[in-house]
């Protein structure tokens, strides 16, 4: 029986059986400990109720030659299986292969109103190794870890501000309230000695010093359809791609396929991604025009494909710590640091591309979506566990995706 087809408890036993699971998080999930309210209300202000959201978990992704089972949280269907269906093709060319090209953060205080702005950013420049002093004397457990402030530069923004960038090397945290610690002792000392008018002190979720590159090669032979050779796949894959990188309006459908896969897994990691997305799409948009993050090509029987994009995600603090079921998903994903965990999801991110390129240069996007639409139309007009299976399939032979036929449907099976 393939995973998919498993139940919930026999998908369970597997990855313990695989060593996916150890006995703790294997409880866990068993048990279904999620978070409490007594907890969320900790977590947020006014805190009402919990709103649940679906955790699966995409097989088998080949990263660096090691397999990952990657937790994903989304409630939108196909994008699990999307993904999983994207890391089986890569696997059988070379995997994912990834590279981090940095690990740092960075921090930004604005200077207003700032009268000689050459001559203003000059003299910070001479002042930058006493300012990294200031910024690392005010958070020194992590100069004490080998991370800290490892340098400053100055922008000028238009006529009168000023961009002091502080960049940090936050260690294994995501490190947004030490880089803002940081970031106001440096203010504070500005405005102190040099009388320099701060406007604000902030971290800058366009972490262009934390990129990450995922990369697959994959025979075009592992493309072909019944009626399309793999060479043709693949070509049509590349001819989308370079649609991405000319028309925006195409971009911005192509990259938000690659966030179905990458938000889904920065939320089971317990991250932020919504730093992960403005970041992502900022990115997207360097060179002033907004392109798609990924890039497809054919070198010789090859399918090649590339995503770059930041990815400041976080192993240990916040709500790594928080959240209970984080640390249950870093041990299911086999992730032991931050560095893994940012190649595990760059991978995931180009196998969510790599999916849904070759359904619409080929199927069409539709065909793969209507069983799942048919399944949720059974679930919404009342199907028990054991009417699903059925109620979808009765769907998808009627071809009337409406809840007024579902529930016709069910009620004649009711009435058999």
């Amino acid at each position: 029986m393939k995973f998919y087809q498993q139940s919930r408890l026999q998908r369970l036993t597997t990855l313990r059986q695989e060593g996916h699971l150890d006995n703790s998080a294997y409880q866990y999930f068993l048990n279904d400990q999620g978070l409490t309210q007594e907890r969320a209300n900790q977590l947020v202000e006014n805190q009402l109720t919990l709103f649940p959201l679906p955790e699966g978990v995409a097989r088998q992704v080949l990263v660096d030659g090691e397999m990952h089972d990657v937790p994903m949280v989304t409630e939108e269907p196909s994008v699990i299986a999307a993904a999983s269906n994207g890391a089986k093709m890569a696997a059988q060319g070379t995997g994912f292969q990834t590279k981090i090209q940095n690990r740092q953060m960075i921090g930004q205080i604005i200077l207003e109103n700032v009268a000689q702005p050459e001559r203003t950013k000059q003299n910070l420049l001479m002042d930058k190794t006493h300012l990294l002093e200031v910024a690392n004397a005010a958070h020194p457990s992590i100069v004490k870890r080998g991370g800290g402030a490892k340098d400053l530069r100055v922008r000028i923004l238009g006529s009168a501000f000023l961009s002091v960038d502080l960049i940090v090397d936050v260690k294994q945290a995501m490190g947004a309230n030490m880089l803002n610690t940081m970031l106001e002792a440096v203010a504070s000392e500005l405005t102190t000695t040099r009388q320099d008018n701060c406007l604000m002190s902030i971290l800058s979720n366009y972490a262009t010093e934390s990129l990450v590159t995922a990369s697959c090669v994959i025979p075009v032979s592992v493309f072909e359809i019944q009626r399309l050779a793999g060479n043709q796949v693949a070509a049509k894959i590349c001819a989308a791609s370079q649609v991405a990188q000319l028309d925006p309006y195409r971009a911005a459908t192509h990259n938000k396929g690659i966030m179905n896969g990458i938000d889904a897994a920065v939320i089971a990691s317990g991250n932020d991604f919504r730093a992960i997305e403005s970041g992502a799409q900022a990115y997207a948009a360097r060179d002033g025009q907004y392109r798609g993050l990924s890039q497809w090509h054919v070198h010789e029987d090859k399918l090649v494909g590339a995503l770059t994009l930041p990815l400041p995600l976080g192993f240990v603090g916040g709500a790594t710590k928080t959240l209970p079921i984080v640390q249950a998903n870093q041990k299911l994903a086999g992730i032991n640091s931050a560095e893994d965990l940012m190649r595990v999801v760059a991978a995931i991110g180009l196998a969510q591309n790599l999916a849904a390129l070759k359904a619409l240069v080929t199927t069409g996007i539709q065909k793969g979506h209507m069983a799942l639409q048919a399944k949720s139309l059974a679930i919404s007009a009342g199907a028990t566990t054991n009417e699903v299976q059925w109620l979808t399939a009765k769907l998808l032979q009627t071809k009337k995706f409406d809840l007024r036929t579902a529930k016709l449907l069910l009620r004649k099976l009711r009435q058999a």
